[in-house]
């Protein structure tokens, strides 16, 4: 297949109103990941196409992967980014080739492996991103920013709080 064939080549917008959900999605996503999803359309712009089967009887379109971005489109914060209308790309799918893409677009999301984020998470920190503009724009209680800044290392943490501790402070040392 060409790239020009790719159906991200061929991204097209249409309104939102235009699609409509699969009814055999497993995947749910709770209300703080939904409002994350919300504040990355509106700080990024729309990155991913949703992908859709072409139009039925009724001019609809259904999704086989995007629904989250589809419900989160009609968000004022959203709708008001493109007036209401969201990149699709239409794919001609049997009924259990769809199926079989919509898992495996939610499985192959993967996870966030806690050291890695920790590591993100001091790097913010010591770049001066106060920790409530971390918990804001990356969806996160305090709570977790603070067990996030622990894994990564307390001197570090210890040091801007606590100044008399130097670099040779390691925990467990007297």
């Amino acid at each position: 297949m060409s790239v020009a064939e790719q159906p991200v080549s061929r991204v097209q917008w249409l309104p939102r109103e235009r699609l409509r959900s699969n009814a055999y999605n497993p995947n749910k996503v709770a209300a703080p990941e939904l409002e994350l999803l919300i504040v990355s359309i509106v700080e990024d712009g729309w990155t991913q196409p949703i992908v859709v089967l072409p139009a039925d009887g009724d001019g609809l379109h259904q999704i086989v992967d995007g629904f989250h971005r589809w419900t989160v489109s009609a968000d004022p914060r959203v709708l008001k980014l493109t007036g209401g209308q969201v990149p699709v790309v239409v794919v001609g799918l049997d009924p259990v080739h769809r199926m079989m893409s919509t898992i495996r677009h939610n499985r192959a999301r993967g996870t966030h492996a806690v050291v890695r984020m920790a590591e993100i998470v001091r790097r913010m920190t010591d770049e001066g991103v106060p920790q409530r503009t971390i918990q804001k724009r990356l969806g996160m209680e305090s709570e977790e920013v603070v067990r996030l800044l622990n894994r990564a290392g307390m001197p570090a943490q210890v040091r801007k709080v606590a100044p008399g501790f130097n670099k040779a402070w390691v925990p467990g040392r007297g």
